[in-house]
């Protein structure tokens, strides 16, 4: 069992479903805090709650303690615009425009561009302009979580 692995998987199926951390644990009536364990890797769900989340996400326990991970399709956020248009539009329409905005802070003119096409009605300039200035480790984190998000959907 790999907690990194499971710990991924917790986060893919909470973000998949469209729920904060907050709103989980508020479904699980557990603490925000745990749920951020879980993610982090430094926690498990105890069998009680495996239970409900598996009943939640309509998956079994087994599905969350040993997901099926496929071969990653991309290691590289530049890679995005191998992926089919509609299929990427569904995935980043998971997040939150602003976070999508940071990402493209760290991402050549071309990703940028293509990004901007798959949401014509966003204005990407004035969310740069609203973000201003972000730490290099924030733009890389939005950067893997998407990267983490296609390789998953």
């Amino acid at each position: 069992m790999n907690m990194n692995i499971i710990a991924s998987y917790l986060q893919f199926l909470r973000k998949s479903h469209n729920y904060t951390q907050e709103d989980l644990a508020g479904k699980l009536d557990i603490s925000r805090q745990a749920v951020s364990k879980w993610e982090t890797g430094t926690a498990i769900p105890d069998l009680e709650i495996l239970l409900k989340l598996s009943r939640l996400y309509n998956i079994t326990i087994n599905d969350i303690l040993e997901p099926d991970i496929r071969p990653q399709r991309i290691t590289d956020f530049e890679q995005i615009s191998t992926i089919p248009e509609r299929e990427l539009k569904e995935i980043l329409k998971q997040f939150d425009m602003d976070s999508l905005a940071t990402a493209l802070l760290g991402a050549s003119p071309e990703t940028n561009n293509f990004c901007e096409k798959l949401f014509p009605t966003i204005d990407f300039e004035m969310l740069r302009n609203k973000i201003g200035r972000v730490r290099i480790e924030a733009v890389e984190e939005m950067q893997r979580q998407i990267i983490f998000m296609v390789n998953f959907y």
